[in-house]
Formats: structure tokens, sequence, C-alpha cells
């Protein structure tokens, strides 16, 4: 219950993080009444020392707990959007700490104890299965996990990633007399000539070798801190505790090794094969890792859009075209000034939607450099911002907000229903179906990176005892085993080692990435019923999304009219299907060309 126990949305972390909850403003309200300890504690106490007399009394108490939980997020979200938005704020650092350590030990003892007052009440079994069941099934798991001794724990670890963080945060590259950020020189890769490529892409790494160090040790640190809190739950290792904790009901980690092989076989070809015809392309002899976002001689780079004016103003359209409602949300973020997309250093990376819960809308969060990747990040969080509307219509906070399995589904839908509406930015209809294609491609590119972060991050939590060197060590492997498969990395391997310390859930969220794989596949299905029938997979898709988390997981995907399926038969299945859009895109390229 409160912060803890609830799932946020993309790029999305759990709740106790609070990295994907930040607010209407830039700072929380200094003299917001429940910024006082004694004053909020007071509240949770009234919450827990009610009289509950009946199962109707019991569901005007969730309902006022409800309400709270929502008070209690959204404040939480004022303070730590300032720290996301610059690392440098010294009273946002301030008010981050005070929530970490202060606030957040407090609401987490009393969510246990309302958790526990919650399951055992006498009025329990008299509440409707059909509409509480998850409700009741989530909170008796939450008591089951909370150990006291962990809290002072979470409180380290909640530093820990907020060093993480500052570091990340920081890094640039001093090039051509400017600092540069990374999103920066991810932009220059594309088109520069091959030896500024190299130039370029070794600088990067660079800055990344310096923080080595730092970096391994909070990792060491991060590892120690959560096989302890693990052991203190009762579970032999982390992995497995995690699993619980994010209430991974419907698939197991033995699921998870299965569907790894699974792309191995099916995808990483197909991965390599896309590499040699860009190698190819390109007329190398060699492919180096810097050579992977270039273009091919004569092609220019996507240019979508000019400014964050333009990249809104088009992403609304879109919306628009799909679904009304669609646009409805975005032009009430827009006009409440929750976009924030601009590009600047100091500003944590990546790009991810927050939900409001008090507000009823969004935040958006982005690094827009005028890239054709930037439409497809604005138009994935778009996706999470309509399903964070979508849930308004659920009656409990608990209920608003979904398995990161569905939160995931809900933005990669978004991005592939889309894509024949892209013509909004790419007027060319051969800039379109380019962008669609290199859409595609990613698609399947991503799937084995994804599999390498999620296999990772079981190997370092099931042989917690390994060094940093073994780290590095394992990453390479895998990496070289799937994403880099058909990439020349000999005398790069101390800059591969260090490939996983850019991506952020590692530190942040562990363990949170197969859920990507699993969206994906569900998108993909998706995505292959609208070709057939869009009004009735659309309307499948919002009924599905409004959900929320009062469903299991597989019911949720069963009512988008998909299956939940992990299964080596369904890869193979959805990756034929890329594959085939892929080569017809490739007729119409050739036929625009002729």
């Amino acid at each position: 219950m409160f912060i803890d126990d609830q799932p946020a949305i993309e790029y999305v972390l759990p709740v106790e993080m609070m990295d994907h909850m930040l607010a209407l403003e830039l700072k929380a309200d200094e003299q917001h009444p429940l910024l006082d300890k004694h004053r909020l504690e007071q509240k949770l106490k009234g919450l827990l020392q009610k009289n509950i007399n009946s199962v109707e009394e019991l569901e005007a108490w969730l309902q006022e707990e409800s309400a709270l939980s929502e008070e209690v997020g959204e404040l939480a979200a004022r303070i730590h959007i300032s720290f996301k938005r610059d690392h440098s704020d010294a009273e946002a650092k301030e008010q981050y700490d005070y929530l970490n350590e202060t606030l957040l030990p407090m609401i987490k003892r009393y969510s246990f104890l309302l958790d526990e007052k919650f399951v055992g009440s006498p009025y329990l079994n008299q509440l409707d299965k059909e509409r509480y069941g998850e409700l009741i099934r989530s909170r008796q798991n939450s008591v089951q996990l909370f150990k006291e001794e962990n809290i002072p724990l979470e409180v380290k670890e909640r530093q820990l990633v907020k060093q993480y963080n500052e570091i990340i945060g920081s890094l640039t590259v001093e090039w051509e007399g400017e600092e540069r950020t990374f999103q920066q020189m991810q932009t220059l890769l594309q088109h520069a000539p091959r030896d500024i490529r190299e130039k370029a892409w070794r600088a990067m790494w660079e800055a990344v070798l310096k923080e080595e160090g730092k970096l391994n040790g909070l990792m060491s640190e991060l590892i120690e801190l959560r096989q302890q809190i693990a052991k203190n739950a009762g579970f032999d290792n982390y992995r497995d505790y995690i699993y619980r904790k994010y209430e991974r009901f419907d698939y197991t980690p033995e699921d998870s090794h299965r569907l790894y092989e699974a792309i191995k076989k099916h995808v990483v070809p197909t991965v390599s094969r896309l590499q040699q015809e860009h190698q190819s392309a390109l007329g190398l002899a060699d492919y180096k890792p810097w050579d992977i976002p270039a273009m091919v001689p004569g092609h220019q780079p996507l240019k979508p859009f000019e400014d964050v004016d333009q990249l809104i103003e088009g992403t609304i359209k879109i919306f628009e075209r799909l679904d009304p409602q669609f646009s409805f949300v975005l032009k009430k973020m827009d006009e409440e000034g929750l976009l924030d997309l601009e590009n600047r250093k100091g500003k944590s990376p990546g790009g991810f939607c927050s939900q409001l819960p008090v507000t009823g809308l969004s935040f958006i969060f982005m690094h827009a450099t005028g890239s054709g990747r930037d439409v497809t990040t604005m138009i994935h969080e778009g996706g999470h911002a309509v399903h964070n509307y979508l849930m308004q219509r659920q009656p409990l906070d608990s209920y608003r907000s979904a398995d990161k399995e569905v939160a995931e589904l809900a933005s990669m839908g978004m991005e592939l229903l889309t894509m024949n509406e892209w013509d909004v930015f790419y007027k060319d209809p051969e800039q379109l179906h380019k962008a669609q294609r290199e859409h595609l491609e990613n698609i399947i590119s991503f799937f084995p990176w994804a599999m390498v972060v999620d296999q990772f991050q079981h190997w370092m939590y099931e042989h917690p005892e390994h060094t940093p060197e073994e780290r590095k060590l394992k990453f390479r492997e895998l990496a070289q085993e799937m994403s880099y498969h058909g990439v020349d990395t000999r005398g790069l391997e101390e800059i591969l080692e260090v490939r996983w310390m850019l991506q952020p859930h590692i530190f942040e969220v562990p363990f949170y990435y197969i859920e990507y794989v699993i969206a994906q596949l569900g998108a993909l299905e998706l995505w292959a019923d609208y070709q057939q029938d869009p009004q009735a997979t659309l309307t499948r898709f919002k009924q599905a999304l409004g959900l929320g988390s009062s469903k299991p997981l597989p019911e949720i995907y069963q009512q988008a009219g998909i299956t939940f399926d992990l299964s080596e038969a369904r890869v193979a299945e959805m990756v034929t299907k890329v594959e085939q859009a892929l080569d017809q895109l490739e007729g119409h390229e050739k036929v625009n060309t002729n």
C-alpha cells in the first residue's frame, strides 16, 4: 500500500524509487501539510485505528485509504521531479533525502500495518472476489514480504541509486570546444564520417570508463544490500525475492531462461543478417560498434521535426487520427505544462512517463534532439499517458496502476498502431517507409539486448559473491553472444565490459527488463490484429488498458485479444511477421527508388 507497493509507469520503476511519479510543479510545495512528518503520521494512524464493523465500512475505509495514498504519491512526485530534472539543485537533493530518509521509512511501516489490518479483517471474505480479488492477493503478498529490518537497508539502497543518478546525469563529452550530452553525441554517430564516428564513440565511452570504479563499487554495494534484504525476507537469493516483490505470479525465472534461448535461436540470426546487410551497404570490410548507428552513404538521417513544439503538435495529430480520446490526453498535458522534452545537461537520462495520482494526468520526460527515435519515444510515452488516463475509471488507487507487462504493452502497442499515421512527420513516402523500417529493425535488434540485460541480472544475483572483474567478463560473454554477434569488438573488450553501466534499470530497478520482451511480443500480435480489423482491435486495446491492475495479467492480455505466451513457437511466429513486414517495406522502397 502507498508508495512502496504500487507499480509505476515507464521507464517503469517501482514506486519506492519514485522515478516515474513526476509532478505538476518543479518543486514540492514547502507548505504542503503532509511534508510535516507528524501530520502525515496522524493521518496514517487515523486510518490504522479506525473501527471497521461491516463489509460496507471496510469498503469505505479502502476509499479513504486510497485518497490518502494518492495525496502522498503526488507529494513524493513533487519532491522527486526536482532531482530528476536538475541534479545540481541543492534544495532538490535536500528534499529528496528528506523523502527517502524520513518520510518513506515511516510510510513503509504504516503501509505494512494497514495491509495487515486489511488482510486480517473479519469482513475480508465478504468482499466481492471479482472486484477485490487482485487487491487481496497483492496485499497478502506484501504482508508476507515485509520485514522491519529491511527498512534501513532500503533507505541505503535509495541513497546508492541517487549516487548513480548523479554520476550518470553529469556525464558529458568535450567535443570541438563544446560540452555535449550523450544524446547529442548519439545523433552525431548517425551521419559523421567513419573516422569521426570512431572518435566520438570512443570519447563517450572514455567518459564512462573514468567512472567505472565508482559505478562498479555502487553495483557491488547494491548487490550486497539486496541479497541481505532477500535473506531477511526468507529467500535464498534476491532474484527469487524480487519475482515475488514484482508479483510475477504468471511466469517464472525458468520461463525467462527459456525465452533467452528462444531469442538466441530465432532472433539473433535475423539481427546478424541485418548487420551484414548494413555493413555491405556501408561498403566496409569490418563492422565496428560505431558503425551500427551509421547512415548508408547517400542517405540522410531522419529529421522529422525542428523543435519540441513540432514534436508535440505532430504527436497530438497522430493520436487524433487513431482516437480523439488519445489526443485529448496529450493536449491537456501540454496545456498544463506536463511535458519536459528538451535535452540538457544535468537532467537524468532516459525517457519516461509519470502518473500524477491526484492531478489525473501524466508527465512526460525525455531528451529530444530532432531524431526519428524521438518520435517513437514520444509516442511510446504518450501510450503510457493514455493508459494512465484510461485507468482513472478504476475506483481504487491500487488499481489505477498496472503490471509493467501491461504498461509496456500500452506504450509498445501505441508505437505499432500509429505507424501508418507517421506521415504527419514524414511527408515523403520514401522517408515514411524508412522510418517504419528502422522501427521494425529496432524491435528485432532490441530483443537480444533485452535478454542480455535480463540474464546478466539473473547471473549477478544468482552468484552474489562474484567480483567486479567476473561481472564485466560475464556481461561481455552475454553481449557478444546476443547483441554483438556480428560486430567486430576485438580490442574493444574494456569498453564492451562496461556497456551495462548506462542501463539505469540495472541499478534502479533490478530485474525490470523482461517486461519489455513480453510486452513487445504482445504488441506485435496486437499490430497483426489491427491490420485485419482496426476498430475492433482498438476497442479491445482500450478496454484492456482500462482494467488497470484489477485483473490477473493473462486476463488483461486476453481482453486485448492477444495471448500471454512466452513459448519458442510464439517468438518464431512474431519474428516471422516482422520479417515479412520488412520485406514488404523493402519492396515499397525499391518501387519508390525506381
